[in-house]
């Protein structure tokens, strides 16, 4: 693995991840919507991956996304800027003898001109806002053409600028969740485990105007519009009913405006041209 370069912001969020990689999978694994939300991103790629793809992955974290499309036959290269992240990785690389499917390098996102595997690909995945960590979203995926195959694909999971769920907070008086999305160009502070770092929130056009007219938008779908957010923690288990009901309603409405893009995240893939 090659040494990665990072801006102070990304480093920042490395600290944060390093610290939770070892404990990472168990803290989320009993979380219910979290699970919902892997559900939904696996099915909107699987329609449209090709069997025996090469994935490359941004902020792969500890590797569930990567085991999975591994054991479906696929080969992923996993990049990710915390070393105790792909430490972890490595672990169960190991233990689902892996090693001829999965390929792991510390890499940051913004540093793809250094990749030391450059594919080309047939996918650049990225789950769970990982590039929401960069103010310099644009360059990023700039890096994007160079690193795909003609008819590739990109499927990004973002947090938009706007999520419905988060603006009723107001209500509750929780101002600062309310109104965090609108911090523009300054982002908005985060933390894990006492470690600060900053977000910023991207609109599904934005993505779209940055990559530019040699891709087209093959689909678009909102991630817990209806469904409320994970850190909503036993929401389902308390709600069973009202859980199960707010599901169907964002399985049939959810590439539907205005749902497709006021979310918690949203779903975005794109086929190089």
């Amino acid at each position: 693995m090659n040494e990665t370069i990072a801006i102070p912001n990304e480093q920042a969020a490395e600290a944060a991840f390093n610290e939770q990689a070892p404990i990472f999978d168990e803290l989320y694994s009993g979380n219910t919507i979290i699970q919902y939300k892997r559900e939904r991103v696996r099915a909107h790629l699987n329609q449209y991956i090709a069997p025996s793809s090469q994935i490359l992955e941004l902020n792969s974290g500890t590797g569930d996304d990567a085991v999975y499309f591994a054991k479906k036959g696929h080969y992923v290269h996993a990049t990710d800027i915390s070393p105790a992240m792909q430490s972890e990785l490595r672990k169960k690389i190991t233990h689902f003898k892996l090693e001829e499917k999965i390929s792991r390098e510390l890499r940051s996102y913004t540093d793809l001109a250094n990749l030391f595997n450059r594919g080309p690909y047939d996918v650049i995945f990225s789950n769970f806002a990982g590039l929401n960590c960069t103010k310099e979203l644009g360059s990023v995926l700039s890096s994007f053409p160079h690193l795909l195959k003609p008819g590739g694909l990109v499927t990004l999971v973002i947090l938009p600028q706007f999520c419905l769920w988060e603006f009723l907070l107001l209500f509750r008086g929780k101002f600062r969740t309310a109104f965090r999305r609108f911090s523009g160009k300054n982002g908005a502070k985060a933390h894990i485990e006492g470690k600060y770092f900053h977000c910023w929130y991207y609109n599904p056009g934005h993505v779209q105007k940055k990559l530019g007219n040699s891709f087209e938008l093959v689909k678009l779908e909102g991630l817990c519009s209806f469904v409320p957010p994970s850190y909503m923690e036993g929401f389902a288990e308390k709600h069973p009913r009202l859980y199960d009901r707010l599901k169907k309603m964002e399985q049939r409405f959810k590439s539907k405006w205005p749902w497709k893009s006021v979310g918690d995240y949203y779903i975005i893939t794109l086929r190089k041209k």
